[in-house]
Order: structure tokens, then sequence, then C-alpha cells
């Protein structure tokens, strides 16, 4: 009788050691279903704000924002932030390999960041440079791209993106610096707009720098190039 409850014992405790672990497998499978299905969510659904935005909010006491469907937008315009930003955009998953191998290579982040990452960042995340951050994003990152469209990332990245202090989005920003809407902007307008970011406080769209305005024409001149090579065609389509 002692050796059998010893057995029972012993099978006891180890039932109980694999406990944890299968807590920590459904906490992590729980984590997973929930990030695919904000993720489905917001494929449809159009982000009312976004935590930045929030804060931002309080800050200042409100925003200027208006949400516009990207077919009342002038091509030109996710053309140029796509120069600007991510000129790959079409040829990769979420993450610019060739652009962080460069960023590694000159020691500085700049320039690595895609625009996926950065609809991650905004719509889901926070602003900071931390580690969790950062592996929220990388996680949540491949999921954006596996479900929605090129051009659903590039529509909520132009609605959610800050062009000036408590200026979101592309409506806003097109009143707020020309007085014009969307589907209105001139090509020059556009690469304005396009080279204020990431920097939007930092710079002017309708009273550009001389840098900003060295970076526009570098700008015009890629929005150009994407669109006569093919590297526009997953969001224009």
């Amino acid at each position: 009788m002692a050796r059998k409850t010893t057995k029972k014992t012993a099978k006891t405790k180890t039932t109980k050691r694999l406990r944890p672990g299968r807590w920590l497998l459904r906490a992590i499978s729980v984590v997973f279903l929930l990030m695919v299905f904000v993720v489905l969510l917001f494929s449809v659904v159009n982000p009312p704000t976004t935590l930045y935005m929030v804060q931002e909010s309080r800050r200042l006491g409100g925003l200027d924002r208006e949400w516009v469907p990207l077919e009342n937008v002038a091509p030109v315009m996710a053309r140029s932030v796509v120069a600007a930003e991510d000129a790959n955009f079409c040829n990769h998953w979420g993450f610019d390999l060739v652009a962080i191998r460069t960023a590694i290579e000159e020691g500085s982040g700049r320039g690595a960041s895609t625009i996926s990452q950065q609809v991650v960042k905004n719509v889901y995340l926070w602003h900071g440079r931390n580690w969790s951050r950062k592996a929220l994003e990388a996680l949540m990152t491949p999921l954006v791209e596996a479900l929605w469209s090129k051009r659903r990332i590039i529509e909520v990245y132009l609605n959610v993106v800050e062009f000036d202090e408590g200026v979101f989005g592309i409506e806003a920003a097109s009143q707020h610096y020309f007085g014009v809407s969307p589907a209105a902007l001139s090509d020059v307008q556009a690469a304005r707009l396009a080279a204020i970011l990431p920097l939007p406080k930092e710079r002017s769209a309708s009273n550009p720098s001389k840098s900003v305005r060295k970076r526009a024409a570098a700008v015009l001149d890629g929005a150009a190039t994407i669109e006569a090579d093919g590297r526009a065609t997953c969001f224009e389509s």
C-alpha cells in the first residue's frame, strides 16, 4: 500500500508541475487570438482614434482630424509618402530587410521602419523607443500584412499620421497647410506634405525650409519613379 501511495503522490506532483505550462500556453493563445481579432477589426472598421491622439488631445485640448477614404485622396499623395518613407512598400511583407541592414551598418535606425510598422505603432501601440513596444510591433506587423491589403495599410496610414501639432490625417493636413481637399492636392503639395515626415512638428509644408524643399524635390522624383517602375501598383489597383 505504501508503494501505491508513493506512486500516486509522485503522479499528482507531476500533474501539478505541468499546469503552469498549460496556463502559459493558454495565455499566449488568448493574446494571439486577441491580436488577430483587433487586426481583423480594423481591416474593415476605421480606427476611431489612437493612444497617441488621445494623449495629444488631452495635452492640446483637442485635435484636427477627419477620416477620408483613399479614393478621395489624390493618387500622388499615396505615392509621395511611399517614396518618402518606404520605397519598397509593395515588395516586402512588413519589414524592409535591406533598409534594416543598411541602418545597422550605418549605426542608425533611420529609414528602417516601414509604413506597415508605423501603422501598427500608431494604431495599436504607443510611441517611444522601448523593447516591449518593439517586440509587439514585430509580432503584429506580419499579421497586418497578412490580413490587410496594401491599399488598406496606406489608407489607414494617411488617416492617422501626424502632420503638425494637433493635425492628424491627410484631410486635416491638406486644409491646414494649403486650404484644399486631399483630392485637389498638386504633385508639389503632396511632395511637401510627405517631406515633413517623420518630423512634422519641426517642419512646415506651407512654409518649407531649404532642407524641406530639397527633400520635397527628391520625393517628387521618387513618386514619379515608383509609378513608372510598378512599385505603386499594390495600392493603386
